[in-house]
């Protein structure tokens, strides 16, 4: 049986409004059932009438709250059903509030389902007022215990959680990202498609001084030519067929904040010159509109293309790019990660074997050497679908390369300059060292047949950390 994960998006859909509110009614009793729907009309109300289908109606619906009676069929004169569904109940869903109504004066049963994780119980005779506030109560629980949570997981975050940097290549961008953020300069992300371009660029925006400010991301070759000036510098009523009313663009509503414009190397060339006064004046007009509004906001772009290959075919201004880059980070596609290969993957395997609830330990032999040796043209976001497919599809313990839909390529090194390819594998064996063992300096220090202090040199050298390749970083990361 599949375990039932409740997440904290989970709560915060059971948990928005009293009318989305998610309450579970499980009594076998038709006329007691009837009269207690009536009695939470006001709540998302499923019902149920036995252990079976109230177990579905959970994994149906998610119910914050579940109100149950403890007499159930087969046996609705005792307990024994009506604990069992509890049991069952809290061990798919522990976070849900499980309200038991017992017969009158049970106060032995009634503890004895608390002791087994029940949230309170109520006693019959029925009075709805009396219910009616005791579930109230248990929606406000779950609502705070929910916003716990929230505060919790913010509070616990890093600013570049999310960011696998056990490659030289990304070590290097991530310092450059810890520089670069806390100034105002614009910044240009260079990347293939798939290397994360985005998450990077909210990385700037929370080692900030605009973190508490809004990040706002447009995509420039996602939109129509013909709507993209209005997207980014809004437009005033009566500007065009269906301009109702006065409406802000992106640029307005990241003020104080970071506005992210993905893909700007598609950004039509009418729209460059405008996009060039605003980085220029830090001032735009809405369309249809004649006011200079300004607006402070810092600005992050990305582009998948090379801008100086754009340039030269007249599709990328040159002003433009000299304003857009004036610090520019490249971001290594993920072909060029090396070792961080394995651990971005094994980063992502935990992630959706959790999601997905399924009982797998880790990558076969064969799915090992396929990772490290195929090409990932889709880099970071095409590894990421391979192994969340995986995981739904693997019939063992665990991922195999056929399960991922990928076969070993060649690993081949083309440099024939000595102390090149010397570097080159001292610093691989260092990192595929640190990889086996988990960042354990000790055993990594044994296995490489060097002392410590000795390691240490080579890890500065390097610009390697062994924290990155320790089981709680491999546990916290996604590109």
């Amino acid at each position: 049986m599949t375990r039932l994960q409740i997440s904290a998006q989970m709560l915060a859909r059971n948990t928005l409004s009293e009318n989305t509110r998610k309450l579970l009614i499980v009594e076998d009793d038709p006329g007691l059932q009837k009269q207690l729907k009536w009695c939470f009309e006001g709540f998302d109300v499923a019902t149920a009438e036995d252990r079976p289908t109230a177990i579905n109606e959970l994994r149906r619906h998610e119910p914050a709250v579940v109100l149950q009676d403890l007499g159930l069929p087969p046996n609705p004169e005792g307990v024994e059903e009506g604990l069992a569904t509890l049991q069952e109940t809290l061990k798919l869903a522990p976070h849900t509030k499980v309200i038991v109504v017992t017969g009158h004066g049970d106060q032995e049963n009634a503890l004895k389902a608390v002791a087994l994780g029940a949230y309170d119980f109520y006693q019959k005779p029925v009075d709805t007022d009396t219910l009616q506030l005791l579930v109230e109560r248990a929606f406000n629980m779950s609502e705070l215990e929910l916003e716990n949570l929230r505060l919790q997981t913010a509070a616990s975050e890093s600013p570049l959680d999310g960011i696998v940097a056990a490659s030289e290549g990304m070590v290097q961008v991530c310092r450059m990202i810890e520089k670069v953020a806390p100034t105002n300069v614009t910044t240009l992300l260079l990347g293939e498609s798939g290397t994360g371009k985005e998450l990077l660029a909210r990385a700037l925006h929370r080692l900030s001084p605009r973190a508490d400010k809004k990040f706002v991301a447009i995509n420039c070759a996602a939109i129509p030519e013909n709507l993209l000036e209005s997207e980014l510098f809004g437009h005033e009523k009566g500007a065009f067929t269906g301009a109702v009313k006065q409406t802000p663009g992106k640029v307005e509503v990241a003020g104080g904040g970071t506005l992210f414009l993905d893909e700007i190397g598609d950004m039509p060339m009418s729209l460059q010159a405008k996009m060039l006064r605003f980085l220029q004046e830090r001032v735009i007009e809405r369309v249809g509109g004649r006011q200079e509004i300004s607006v402070d906001v810092r600005v992050v772009c990305a582009t998948n293309q090379n801008p100086l290959e754009l340039i030269g075919q007249d599709l990328f201004r040159e002003d433009l790019y000299y304003r857009v880059s004036e610090i520019t980070i490249d971001i290594p596609p993920f072909r060029d990660r090396e070792e961080g290969r394995l651990i971005l993957a094994r980063t992502l395997l935990s992630k959706y074997v959790k999601q997905q609830s399924r009982a797998i330990v880790g990558f076969s032999a064969d799915a090992n050497k396929a990772i490290e040796t195929y090409r990932w043209p889709g880099n970071v976001r095409e590894l990421e679908n391979k192994i969340k497919g995986a995981v739904i599809m693997a019939d063992g313990k665990q991922v195999t390369a056929a399960d991922l839909g990928i076969v070993a390529g060649d690993d081949e090194s083309e440099s024939l300059n000595l102390r090149e390819v010397r570097q080159r594998a001292e610093s691989k064996a260092i990192r595929a060292a640190l990889m086996k063992n988990f960042g354990n300096v000790s055993r990594t220090a044994e296995q490489l047949g060097v002392t410590r202090p000795t390691l240490y040199d080579l890890l500065n050298k390097y610009g390697l950390s062994a924290e990155a390749y320790s089981k709680r970083s491999v546990n916290g990361g996604e590109t």
